[in-house]
């Protein structure tokens, strides 16, 4: 196999890992009924746009959310600002015991989520161990995370649901 043949497979998982980033903040702009003006960036690994340059110089990649003028970058950081900025359907719960477990929920399927996808680009050898690990974390998730309740948050989708999500996908 010569080196250039394994560049569209990589190009392909880290399409697909940002379009789940975006997809997050899509999500949460929608929950909160936030009208937005979508601007897609066409080719994120070969030629990024000046907007995107300009926009996230430090990391220069989506999402990045714009508002009032003053871009925000990183998913996370970005749902945060989401939460706080518009206030009509919070995405952490009210009370600061609940919030502390969202917050406890979204750190823990980030770090599980990303020991997966590092067995996964190690080669085919680790997928089993990788689907695997993945299907204990959701696991853990339904009993520990779930148990009764209908989302992470409780009764109402919120910024843990919207971290998590996409595991699933």
């Amino acid at each position: 196999m010569e080196m250039g043949e394994s560049a569209p497979m990589a190009t392909q998982e880290k399409d697909k890992a940002q379009a789940k980033q975006k997809g997050k903040v899509i999500w949460a702009l929608k929950h909160e009924g936030v009208n937005y003006e979508y601007i897609e960036e066409e080719d994120l690994f070969n030629k990024k746009s000046e907007f995107l340059l300009e926009s996230n110089p430090v990391k220069k990649k989506v999402p990045v959310l714009i508002h009032g003028g003053k871009p925000i970058a990183e998913t996370a950081v970005i749902l945060e600002y989401i939460e706080e900025t518009w206030l009509q359907n919070p995405l952490l719960p009210q009370d600061p015991y609940e919030r502390a477990m969202a917050r406890f929920w979204i750190k823990f399927g980030k770090n599980k989520a990303l020991t997966s996808v590092i067995f996964q680009a190690v080669g085919e050898d680790n997928e089993k161990k990788a689907a695997k690990e993945c299907r204990e974390l959701l696991e853990i998730l339904e009993k520990h995370g779930l148990g009764k309740k209908k989302f992470l948050g409780g009764e109402h989708i919120g910024m843990a649901d919207l971290a998590l999500g996409s595991i699933a996908c």
